[in-house]
């Protein structure tokens, strides 16, 4: 195991009606003016929206909105959020919804706070964020603690509404961090069987809030799970790999297809890709221990392993093909190309760019 630093500022208040929570929270920061960041307008529709601007109102806080936000965001939205924090002198961000906006002024950071409403990101509670350059067609992650939200309201019920096919989606993303750390070297037992635990948990639920998106333990389990798979606990003195995130950053970046959607199709050709002799008594284990394969030959286990990875995102209803969402092969070279333009990709095993072009065909 690596030597590491954990640091894990963000408060969480988790369960029903954790809103009301909000006014004194802000209040114990001494916040005067907040920019409200919010999606589509799905807060509205649900309520959330009115029980937010009410907190606000009733502690005499100045409100200034930036809604519509993309699935994707866009470099745009920050500037046009750095603006708008300069304009009012916003001394607080709040994120309602799926993900986190944070406005960066100079060497000061505005504090965040989140209110959850989708599961998948595990923005709630780290210091990560990916931004999408509509000018270059890139999409590039950036990072620190210190972005890490002050605190993030975490309400299973306010994901009821959300999509049978979004729930998916951020499913297949909650899996994929988890994969992205798991399989990575040096192997830390604590931490990869607390891996094994989150992919258990979510498989196990992960039917349940599909044909009742209302029972409330299932998503309350989905939703913490989304936390604990990027809230750093699950990377401890291990070295993430991370590089099926980055070839489907390509993918969202030019095509501005759903990230869970890309993952769940990459993953499981990934995994086919990497696979050796070296490497196999690890998608052994996985498949052991998430899966209960009970084969002794660590080759044959693995593949196994990775079937059942193709097979459960199959059974979310996430489409299995690259074809299948519209994406040909006219792009591969390029996005390989622009994948490595920043940085090498593959801890667990180096791709070369002929290796990303490799996992795209797979994946038509």
């Amino acid at each position: 195991m690596n030597n590491f630093r954990l640091n894990m500022p963000t408060e969480i208040f988790f369960g029903k009606d954790q809103i009301e929570v909000l006014g004194k929270r802000l209040k114990n920061e001494n916040v005067k003016s907040v920019l409200l960041v919010y999606g589509k307008g799905s807060i509205k529709r649900s309520g959330l929206y009115d029980r937010i601007i009410s907190q606000l109102a009733e502690n005499l806080i100045k409100v200034t909105e930036l809604p519509g936000i993309d699935p994707n965001p866009r470099i745009s939205s920050v500037a046009k959020g750095a603006e708008l924090c300069r304009e009012n002198n916003v001394d607080f961000i709040i994120a309602a919804g799926a993900g986190s906006v944070i406005d960066k002024a100079g060497d000061k950071i505005i504090p965040l706070g989140a209110v959850l409403t989708m599961a998948g990101t595990g923005s709630e509670m780290n210091g990560g964020c990916v931004l999408t350059n509509e000018k270059t067609m890139e999409k590039l992650p950036t990072g620190s603690f210190r972005l890490k939200p002050k605190f993030s309201i975490l309400d299973p019920t306010y994901t009821f509404s959300v999509s049978k096919s979004q729930t998916a989606a951020g499913i297949a993303d909650i899996t994929s961090h988890v994969f992205e750390q798991y399989f990575s070297y040096p192997d830390a037992s604590l931490q990869d069987h607390m891996s094994e635990a989150v992919l258990k948990t979510v498989i196990e639920n992960a039917p349940v809030v599909l044909e009742e998106p209302e029972n409330y333990e299932a998503r309350a389990n989905i939703m913490w799970a989304g936390t604990i798979a990027l809230n750093d606990l699950l990377e401890l003195g291990k070295d993430g790999d991370w590089a099926t995130h980055l070839i489907e950053h390509e993918l969202s970046a030019k095509y501005d297809i759903t990230h869970g959607v890309g993952l769940a199709i990459l993953t499981p050709n990934w995994m086919k890709h990497v696979l050796d002799e070296k490497n196999c008594y690890k998608f052994a284990a996985y498949g052991r221990n998430v899966w209960g394969i009970t084969e002794k030959d660590d080759m044959k286990a693995a593949l196994q392993a990775i079937e059942k990875t193709s097979g459960f995102f199959r059974s979310l209803g996430l489409p299995q093909k690259l074809s299948e969402i519209g994406i040909d092969d006219s792009k591969f070279e390029e996005m390989a190309a622009s994948a490595l333009k920043n940085c090498p990709i593959g801890r667990f095993k180096p791709l070369s760019q002929e290796d990303i072009v490799e996992i795209y065909r797979m994946s038509l």
